[in-house]
C-alpha cells in the first residue's frame, strides 16, 4: 500500500485511535479504568459531567486523573516517521524547516513557509516537538508571533506555539521561555480575531499545569485582556477566552483578580446574550466571597441562570446550579428569590437527571433550601 497515497484513517493501526473521536491521538493519556484516550476527547466527556468510563462504563473518581501514555504516544510517533508521506515527514526536511526557521538571515516569509510546514507535522509528531523545543525554535517561534505587521506570520507561529503547548513537560518551559508575554500582547492588541482567539486557546493550554494557572494569572493585562476580550470579540474570540478563564480560575488567587478586573458583570451580560460557556467561569467565581457579592448586586441574575437550567446544555446546567448553591447559601434574598421561581422544584426533577453532578448539585440546592428555613 502506498503511504504517498493513502490517508491518515487507512495507514494508522485501530489502536492510534481515540476511542471517542475516532481519531489520531495526539496526546494519549489512560484513564483509571486503565483505558487509553486522546486528552482533548476525554476531558471534553468529562467536561460534559460525565463520570463513568466511556468503554467500561465503570464508574470514575469525581476528579479522574489523565495519566500520560508515554509509550503509545512515542509508537505513534516512531510510526508517523516511517508511514506519513516523506514530503513531510523526512527528518532532514525538518531539520532545514528548524534551520530556516531559526536563521536570523530568514525572511519572514521564508519562516512563514516553514512554520506552515511544522505546524501540518508536529501536531501528531511527539519528535519533532521535542526537537523544536531542544534547538531553540521555541525562541524564533515566539519572535514570529511578535511580529505584529505580518498577521499571517503571527496566526501561524501562535499555531505552532499551541501544537508546542500539547505537551505537559513543554507547557511549563514555554513559560519560562517568555511566552506568556508574546501571547498576552497577541491578545490585547492582535491584529485580528483569528490570532486573538488562538492567543486565549494557548493561554488555555498553557493553563492545563497547575503552576501555570498561578503564573499566568499573576502576569499584568492576562486576565484583564481576556475580560476584553469577552467583552469586545467575536463569537469565537468569546468563547475562546471564557474558556481561558474558566482554566485560570480554578486556581482561587485568580478567581479575585477576574472579579477585581470587572468579571462578574460582563460574564453574566454573556450569559444572557447566550454564550453558555459564561455560567461555567461564575460557577467559580461564585465559589469566592467578593464574587459572590458581585453577582448578588445584578438584578434578574437568578432568571438568567433559571433560563440556561430549563434550555441549556447538560453541563450549562450543572453549572447554573452550581452558582446558585453558592449564592443561596451566602443570601437569603438570592433563596427566597430562587424559591419563588420555582427553583426548588426544578431541582426535584433534576434528581432524575442522567448526569451525576446534576444530581450531586440539585440535591445539595435542596439541602441549602432546608438548612435556610426556606423550604415551600
Amino acid at each position: 500500500m502506498s503511504t504517498t497515497t493513502t490517508t491518515t484513517t487507512t495507514i494508522f493501526p485501530d489502536d492510534f485511535k481515540c476511542p471517542i473521536s475516532l481519531e489520531i491521538m495526539s496526546d494519549p493519556v489512560i484513564l483509571s479504568s486503565g483505558h487509553t484516550f486522546d486528552r482533548s476527547s476525554i476531558q471534553r466527556w468529562l467536561d460534559k459531567g460525565h463520570r463513568t468510563c466511556p468503554i467500561t462504563k465503570l464508574p470514575l473518581s469525581d476528579n479522574p486523573s489523565l495519566i500520560p501514555n508515554h509509550a503509545l504516544r512515542s509508537l505513534i510517533s516512531n510510526y508517523t516517521a516511517s508511514n506519513f508521506p516523506k514530503s513531510l515527514q523526512n527528518r532532514q526536511d525538518s531539520e532545514t524547516l528548524i534551520l530556516n526557521l531559526t536563521s536570523k538571515k530568514s525572511s519572514p516569509e521564508v519562516k512563514l513557509v516553514s512554520i506552515e510546514q511544522l505546524c501540518v507535522v508536529s501536531k501528531r509528531d511527539f519528535e519533532l516537538r521535542k526537537r523544536l523545543t531542544e534547538s531553540g525554535a521555541v525562541a524564533a517561534v515566539l519572535n514570529c508571533v511578535g511580529m505584529k505587521d505580518f498577521v499571517q506570520l503571527v496566526e501561524k507561529a501562535l499555531k505552532l506555539l499551541l501544537n508546542l503547548s500539547l505537551d505537559d513537560d513543554n507547557k511549563v518551559g514555554l513559560v519560562a521561555e517568555g511566552a506568556i508575554s508574546n501571547v498576552v500582547d497577541v491578545l490585547c492588541n492582535g491584529e485580528s480575531a483569528d490570532c486573538r482567539a488562538t492567543a486565549a486557546t494557548v493561554l488555555t493550554s498553557l493553563a492545563v499545569v497547575e503552576v501555570n494557572k498561578a503564573t499566568i494569572g499573576a502576569y499584568p493585562f492576562a486576565i484583564r485582556g481576556l475580560i476584553g476580550l469577552l467583552r469586545e470579540g467575536g463569537g469565537r474570540e468569546r468563547k475562546e477566552a471564557a474558556t481561558a478563564l474558566y482554566a485560570l480560575c480554578s486556581f482561587p488567587d485568580n478567581r479575585r483578580r477576574a472579579v477585581e478586573c470587572g468579571a462578574v458583570e460582563i460574564l453574566v451580560n454573556s450569559l444572557s446574550s447566550g454564550l453558555e460557556r459564561a455560567v461555567e467561569v461564575l460557577g467559580l467565581l461564585a465559589k469566592c466571597k467578593r464574587g459572590r457579592e458581585e453577582m448578588t448586586r445584578f438584578n434578574g441574575l437568578v432568571k438568567i441562570l433559571i433560563h440556561v437550567m430549563s434550555s441549556g446544555t447538560s453541563r450549562g446546567v450543572q453549572y447554573a446550579l452550581l452558582t446558585l448553591n453558592s449564592l443561596c447559601s451566602s443570601s437569603e434574598t438570592v433563596c427566597m428569590e430562587a424559591l419563588k421561581e420555582g427553583v426548588f422544584e426544578m431541582c426535584l426533577r433534576f434528581l432524575e437527571d442522567d448526569n451525576e453532578k446534576v444530581r450531586r448539585n440539585a440535591s445539595s440546592l435542596i439541602k441549602v433550601f432546608g438548612g435556610a428555613g426556606c423550604n415551600p
